[in-house]
């Protein structure tokens, strides 16, 4: 059973964040097919092909989701998730910068803030699933 003493609890901790991230991802990149101008709103103005980036950023996300599930391709996975959340990490800042942005997602300043401190988390999650063997200072489970 999944719960027996043969997984340590890091190793289920990883197991279960593995499948649980899996499925926000491709959910989110889904979104972005269901509901583009809600991702519309963030992208900055700088940029050319807003429609083009939402649905190309979804894809990604959708792939990396669904590579993720598997062991063999989970590695790739991770490291396309670690150059998908740099590469997205503008709308965050721009969601910051831009009282439009706010207004349309309902949030304040301060709350936009917050949100680009997840970015580095999602980072490091994604970097854990791109190693293939388990390091000390690297990985969830650490040996002593």
């Amino acid at each position: 059973m999944f719960f027996e003493n043969k997984i340590n609890f890091p190793q289920k901790f990883k197991f279960i964040t593995i499948y649980i991230m899996s499925v926000l991802y491709i959910n989110i990149g889904i979104n972005h097919f269901v509901n583009p101008d809600f991702f519309l709103v963030i992208v900055p103005d700088y940029l050319p092909y807003h429609l083009a980036l939402v649905y190309i950023s979804g894809l990604f996300e959708i792939i990396f989701g669904l590579l993720l599930i598997f062991k063999k391709t989970r590695k790739i996975a991770g490291i396309g998730l670690i150059f998908l959340l740099i590469l997205v990490f503008p709308a965050n800042i721009f969601l910051f910068q831009s009282t439009e942005a706010q207004s349309a997602y309902e949030i304040t300043q301060n709350k936009a803030l917050v949100r680009m401190f997840f970015q580095p988390p999602l980072i490091f999650i994604a970097f854990s699933y791109s190693i293939t063997k388990e390091y000390k200072y690297f990985d969830i489970k650490c040996y002593k």
